[in-house]
């Protein structure tokens, strides 16, 4: 992939390591980002102890995969919404308010497991709240980051959100194993009671930011007007549809609690470590992502990323079919009698894949925020917010639908897909392959 001209250093390298300037050049910037890395091990955590919580209760795969489901359309809603309200108002004043509402249902669904009360439509409705109110964090928190950073930062800053993004999905997932198989499900919401705290630090801290340019009220005459843009932008339309297709026949994680409990065994501690060896590729990815800012055909990097991704959603599929199966179990279990060797192949086929889809949304966040006008930046990360999140949803009903077709193993026949059809999107979206991150059109 074309790249361009290394920065000056010693014998003319470009670096290895991911690049931490931005940190250092917007203090503001650091602060919200050590917030949100903080705050986001937590919403993991819950994330994962929700959907073993449920599957204790249901032992259905696919009651697990309603918990993503039943949140998808009021996530939509609030992500277009929540990108109108931060194209009209002030950024700042937006996220803190979505961020209260956050933290108040996650509290909820901690005393929901203090009173041993066991009802899963109410684990659905108070994740949907949590989600809703993380989109319209997510939306706002997208859209502020271009005017804290110089846009040749941009994707540092991405790499950056990489790290944090690693962090959260390594710790929080691997802390709820341990915390739901040793101490049970209430101590472990509490725990992301109080780390969700921190995501106030990055946000009461920044200065007001209100969108530059000419300003709509919500409504649908500014949605209409966001989407007319989108029309028009090739380029941005492209990298949300190559994600969609990979989120959605690409996410195995509903598969987790049964592989935990009758394949591969080890319970709450192998779904763990599932989650979290997928984000360990992540983080490990934009650790090293140095050379990634020198990427200039960004959009032929997303495409052959996105290819990489669905090879190892595949080789996943492969080893759960070729491991056998071991009988019902606990979720609670250890790894005493779990197949170690299956864990591991596993355990390297997710991290694989959490390198590649790191590297895809490195550059299909860059381009979004430099392609994009200020004024535009909150409905276009709205769309996007919709699309990363929602994506995943769609991709657990999948999972969950397929399962229930006696379909074995979902990820075989994902990871396929994806490799078709991003190379059908190749052909038909050439210009997406000929994006030059030196001239960013949308």
């Amino acid at each position: 992939m074309s790249t361009s001209p290394p920065a000056p250093g010693a014998n003319g390298r470009r670096p290895v390591f991911v690049d931490i300037t931005p940190l250092k050049v917007s203090p503001a910037f650091a602060r919200l980002f050590v917030g949100s890395s903080i705050s986001g091990i937590g919403t993991q955590l819950t994330l994962v102890a929700v959907g073993l919580e449920v599957y204790d209760i249901t032992r259905s795969t696919f009651a697990v995969a309603l918990v993503g489901v039943v949140s998808l359309v009021p996530m939509i809603v609030a992500g277009l919404y929540g990108g109108m309200l931060a194209d009209a108002f002030d950024r700042r004043k937006v996220a803190l308010v979505a961020a209260v509402f956050a933290w108040l249902s996650t509290a909820a669904i901690a005393l929901h497991a203090y009173l041993g009360l066991h009802e899963v439509v109410l684990l659905y409705v108070l994740t949907t709240v949590n989600a809703v109110a993380g989109t319209l964090i997510g939306t706002s928190r997208a859209s502020i980051v271009p005017r804290l950073l110089p846009t040749h930062l941009l994707p540092a800053a991405s790499a950056l959100g990489g790290i944090g993004t690693g962090l959260m999905l390594t710790v929080g997932p691997a802390l709820a194993g341990v915390l739901v198989a040793s101490v049970g499900f209430p101590i472990t919401y509490t725990v992301d009671v109080v780390l969700f705290s921190f995501a106030f630090l990055g946000i009461l801290t920044l200065p007001p930011i209100r969108p530059e340019g000419e300003t709509q009220r919500p409504g649908l005459e500014s949605l209409a007007f966001g989407m007319r843009f989108l029309r028009r932008s090739p380029t941005i339309r492209t990298t949300f549809i190559v994600d969609i297709v990979a989120m959605t026949f690409g996410q195995p994680r509903v598969l987790f609690p049964v592989v935990g409990a009758v394949v591969i065994g080890g319970g709450a501690v192998t779904v763990g470590v599932l989650t979290a060896s997928y984000a360990i590729g992540a983080l490990l990815c934009s650790v090293f992502s140095g050379r990634l800012g020198h990427v200039r055909r960004q959009g032929r990097a997303v495409n052959i990323a996105i290819t990489v991704y669905g090879g190892f959603i595949l080789l996943f599929g492969l080893v759960l079919l070729i491991t056998p199966a071991r009988g019902l179990g606990s979720i609670t279990e250890g790894l005493d009698d779990a197949n170690l060797v299956a864990l591991a192949a596993a355990a390297v086929a997710l991290a694989g894949a959490g390198a590649a889809d790191n590297v895809s949304a490195i550059f299909r966040s860059t381009i979004l925020q430099a392609a994009a006008p200020d004024a535009m930046r909150g409905r276009l990360q709205g769309i996007f917010i919709v699309v990363v999140t929602g994506g995943p949803r769609i991709g657990d009903l999948f999972v969950g639908l397929v399962a229930a077709a006696g379909v074995m193993w979902p990820p075989l026949l994902g990871g396929a897909l994806i490799i078709v059809l991003v190379g059908v999107i190749a052909r038909l979206t050439p210009t997406f392959g000929t994006y030059d991150a030196l001239h960013p059109i949308p």
